[in-house]
């Protein structure tokens, strides 16, 4: 089976291109035979969890990668233990490709694997296979209680785009940003994974900006926003003087329809991030009203994908160009998502689920990716870095002290100031 052009773009990427995701239990050690069980009983029959990347035999601007069925599944294959902590596991994981010849994931169990205590169960996958809700779905299948999934309906009517929708998006992709100010030289591949008090949390998705709370994705952008001010310094001061950070945020695609279907059904809208404005109750007013846009610039994604499907497959290496344009530092400095997991409580052989933790794609130097997980009332940040060593800790201890500045603005301050614009 040929790649669709967005796996096609995570492959030809030239980066590991690992993402995960992280389970964390409490009670008795989770027992690797058991394990082993449930994942070939519940995902021995996802025909994408079988699968094997064929790269291609003549030049790679000419041919175009295939998925290839594996043969057999063997859980035993893929379901490995570990020693380490979780930290190590995750560090390991996105900074090293997944060994070729097999189907590209692979799942750790990891005993004791935090301070506290919890014991982990660590998905990783290359993100051509796999997007990051396919981790989310394959995660829950393991559970005690997991409902399968029901087959996808009947496909829905592809959105139209009004051309001067698709005109602007085009304008905002091409859009010249610029790279965090850090020396390719120092650049390190780091991370850091951080929790954030829920009361403050609680506190920040409250502040009556439009006369509504803010959701988590806004919260997170804001923060960041504030965070590479506070890292880094007012944007004149920056090596491309007042030329946009953006942050792009990826957008599932998926519907009711087929909203457990495995693979990567999404999109990635680039936004310019406020940095520089002073105020974090401003800032947190422009992302609301960046991610408040965001449906009319996703439909136009949709409206335009077939297109560009048929271009890359008629001229497989613009798949290629596009993949390593779009990773470049000044293009993606950073990628950032948030979600909540929904299914709470649950459990995996009677062990308890205490949280859940992101391990968002090792990009190129300078960059960083943030990704933000609410489970019940735990949220967890994870900051994967390739800038200096140290500066996946520094914008995790950022980010918080920026919640903690959202949350401690009285009720009527972010109400009150004028909307500026970017």
């Amino acid at each position: 089976m040929r790649l669709s052009v967005v796996d096609q773009g995570h492959i030809r990427s030239g980066q590991p291109g690992t993402i995960g995701i992280a389970a964390l239990f409490t009670g008795d050690p989770l027992d690797l035979a058991e394990v082993r069980s449930r994942v070939g009983a519940r995902w021995g029959g996802l025909d994408r969890m079988g699968w094997v990347l064929r790269r291609p035999a003549g030049p790679a601007a000419l041919t175009a990668h295939h998925w290839l069925p594996a043969g057999p599944f063997d859980p035993a294959t893929h379901v490995v233990p570990s020693g380490e902590g979780l930290e190590s596991v995750l560090t390991a994981g996105v900074s090293r490709p997944l060994p070729a010849g097999r189907p590209l994931w692979r799942l750790v169990v990891a005993e004791n694997a935090t301070a506290d205590g919890e014991h982990a169960l660590v998905l990783l996958a290359h993100h051509g296979l796999l997007d990051g809700r396919s981790l989310e779905t394959l995660v829950r299948l393991l559970m005690d209680d997991a409902v399968p999934p029901r087959p996808a309906g009947p496909a829905l009517p592809r959105p139209s785009a009004v051309p001067a929708v698709l005109r602007r998006e085009l304008h905002r992709l091409g859009a010249r940003g610029q790279a965090f100010p850090v020396s390719p030289a120092e650049a390190r591949p780091s991370l850091a994974v951080v929790r954030l008090p829920p009361e403050v949390v609680g506190a920040a998705r409250h502040r009556p900006v439009h006369g509504r709370g803010a959701t988590l994705n806004e919260l997170l952008l804001a923060s960041l926003a504030g965070a590479l001010r506070s890292c880094y310094g007012p944007l004149p001061g920056w090596p491309d003087g007042p030329t946009p950070v953006y942050a792009t945020l990826p957008v599932d695609l998926r519907s009711r329809r087929n909203t457990h279907e495995l693979g990567n059904i999404v999109t990635a809208l680039r936004v310019p991030l406020p940095v520089g404005l002073v105020s974090a109750a401003d800032r947190l007013r422009v992302c609301q009203d960046l991610v408040a846009a965001l449906q009319d610039r996703c439909d136009a994604h949709r409206a335009a994908l077939p297109t560009v499907e048929a271009a890359a497959r008629l001229v497989p290496g613009l798949s290629n160009a596009m993949a390593r344009r779009l990773v470049r530092p000044d293009v993606t400095p950073t990628v950032c998502t948030a979600f909540k997991w929904r299914d709470n409580p649950c459990a995996l052989h009677g062990r308890r689920l205490t949280r859940i933790v992101p391990l968002p794609q090792l990009n190129p130097p300078g960059t960083a990716n943030l990704c933000l997980v609410q489970t019940a009332d735990a949220y967890t940040l994870t900051v994967v870095s390739h800038l200096r060593p140290a500066d996946a800790a520094m914008l995790g201890d950022a980010v918080t002290r920026e919640f903690e500045e959202l949350a401690a603005l009285p009720d009527s301050a972010a109400a009150d100031v004028a909307s500026p614009t970017c």
